[in-house]
């Protein structure tokens, strides 16, 4: 795996721009009967449309891309059979919690998810609801995924300006910033009570990272890679 690139931009310019995927195409046979094994193991999977980008360019302190729809199950054969189209990128927003005293706040994926057991930001694929027009609303996305999974408004917590773009293999985690003005402690029992109220929570367990030492296997790359630079810029 190639070592992940962390680049600070002041905007993000993702353009919709409709495309047919050849990869999608041309193995529609096997991406319908790998959905339908994965459906078997987790029944909650759903077959919708998602977006996905390519021609990623970082400059001027921007990154720009372009964004076409595609569906779920063609998403989760690329991702599972170890991403073979390498001109395609799994670009998405999350959103980097961290409380008044210093900790981050991670989830874990439940169960019944296709990440299961993975600990990270509130975060999803974006999809139609984040186009605007022919924009990708990332800022947008990252709201609606956090509200979803710990129940946090935008009043809950102060976006910093920018992002934080980790760019590691074809993924792009584009992170913001999210400051919460309450101890990890606190935090972590809010989302924890908002999770007890839900029928079926995309997360499992809420965890804190206060240092380097808390970090742990289940937390993707690209994750540990912001983390370990924000520690550093802290220290």
């Amino acid at each position: 795996m190639t070592s992940p690139v962390i680049h600070r931009v002041s905007a993000l310019d993702l353009r919709y721009e409709p495309w047919a995927w050849p990869f999608a195409a041309q193995r529609g046979a096997e991406i319908s009967a790998h959905f339908e094994a994965m459906r078997r193991l987790r029944p909650e999977l759903w077959n919708g449309r998602v977006l996905l980008a390519r021609n990623a360019v970082f400059a001027d302190g921007r990154l720009s891309a372009s964004y076409f729809d595609v569906d779920f199950a063609s998403f989760l054969a690329w991702r599972d059979w170890g991403f073979t189209d390498t001109s395609v990128i799994n670009g998405f927003g999350m959103g980097a919690l961290r409380s008044a005293d210093g900790a981050f706040v991670l989830g874990e994926m439940a169960q019944h998810t296709s990440n299961a057991g993975r600990i990270y930001f509130p975060s999803g694929t974006p999809d139609a609801d984040d186009i605007r027009g022919d924009l990708v609303d990332l800022e947008g996305s990252v709201a609606r995924e956090l509200e979803e999974e710990t129940g946090l408004t935008p009043s809950d917590y102060h976006a910093e300006p920018g992002w934080h773009c980790v760019a590691i293999g074809v993924t792009i985690a584009m992170l913001k910033l999210l400051r919460v003005d309450c101890s990890g402690e606190e935090l972590k029992r809010r989302i924890e009570a908002n999770l007890a109220r839900q029928s079926k929570p995309e997360l499992s367990a809420v965890h804190l990272v206060r240092r380097i030492s808390d970090l742990t296997a289940h937390m993707p790359r690209f994750v540990t890679a912001f983390i370990e630079q924000q520690f550093a810029q802290s220290a």
